[in-house]
């Protein structure tokens, strides 16, 4: 078990919740490792709905992710945060690695895990995306049926950007251009035996920097979500990572989820409309939209009282049964 002692996360631990460390393998054999979150006090023998939680995109479990997790799970859920492939706590080589089919599979895996517990009922098991992996749990979704309910916050759809840019910005030229520049330097990492690293956050704000950076710089590189083991905050994604992600683009299928899904974003977010044309392709009367007045896009990482718990609760237990 996790205790305070050991406590490593960048919100305050609930007493409401126990907490212990698991290890669960995908299908391409990678280790991968999350927290746990139950709610305390179980009565023997019975079987709860359980909420797979990832992301932010270049986060740890210790940061977002594992906030929602610890609110569900305070709500009757049991919930697993997880580090993705080649990142965190989880294995994989080399590290900090991107892949729009590893970071799929890894929903899937993490279902995969909780279908064998004692604790949860694997008729009733969803999953929750937060930033780049919203848009690999909808991508999950649209693969894994098993998946009973998705729900998606503040979504990037990280193919798309690699590809186009912020907003389409990018053409095809440009495109050409870029591709041209990663296949140039996969050739120096191979005669190097390193990864060149891509361009993070900056360590200090000039005040120049468009507002989601500064939002992003004063959630991961402040003490409000600083975490060690985030790339966001102290390190940088592998620049050759952007190749798979402009070439393989997810959502090819998503118009074919059957299940139920809400997508949240807030008003004010720079990627709102990743969320909006996401939800756009999303057919029947069990796929819900909302968005959140006044919010921007790390407003959703960590602020309780803007992250709408009581609908994400109220939508997992309508869909879980």
């Amino acid at each position: 078990m996790i205790s305070a002692k050991s406590w490593d996360k960048v919100f305050p631990k609930s007493d409401q919740v126990t907490i212990k460390k698991v290890h669960f393998t995908n299908r391409y054999g990678i280790k991968l490792t999350g927290d746990l979150y139950s709610p305390k006090n179980i009565a023997k023998g019975a079987k709860l709905p359980a909420i797979a939680i990832s992301g932010p995109f270049g986060a740890v479990k210790e940061q977002s992710s594992g906030l929602y997790a610890q609110t569900l799970a305070e709500r009757g859920f049991i919930t697993l945060a997880f580090d993705p492939s080649y990142t965190g706590e989880s294995s994989g080589k080399p590290r900090n690695v991107a892949s729009p089919d590893i970071n799929t599979e890894d929903f899937s895996a993490a279902v995969d895990y909780l279908t064998t517990r004692k604790d949860v009922d694997e008729n009733k098991i969803g999953i929750l995306g937060i930033c780049g992996f919203g848009g690999f749990a909808l991508n999950a979704a649209a693969m894994d049926t098993r998946i009973k309910a998705t729900v998606v916050s503040t979504m990037y759809d990280m193919t798309r950007v690699s590809a186009n840019g912020y907003n389409d910005s990018v053409d095809d030229k440009a495109r050409y251009k870029m591709l041209q520049d990663l296949n140039a330097q996969r050739t120096q990492d191979y005669k190097s035996g390193t990864y060149a690293k891509a361009p993070g956050l900056p360590e200090k704000l000039t005040g120049q920097e468009p507002p989601f950076v500064q939002d992003y710089f004063n959630y991961y590189k402040t003490p409000l979500g600083f975490h060690k083991r985030s790339i966001n905050s102290n390190g940088n994604w592998n620049t050759t990572s952007a190749l798979s992600l402009i070439n393989m683009p997810i959502l090819q299928r998503s118009a074919e989820i059957q299940n139920a899904v809400l997508v949240i974003h807030g008003e004010k977010a720079h990627s709102r409309y990743f969320g909006e044309d996401a939800f756009k392709k999303l057919k029947g009367k069990n796929k819900e939209l909302l968005i959140i007045p006044g919010a921007t896009h790390t407003d959703l990482y960590y602020k309780v009282d803007v992250i709408p718990f009581n609908k994400i609760e109220k939508f997992f237990k309508s869909h879980l049964k």
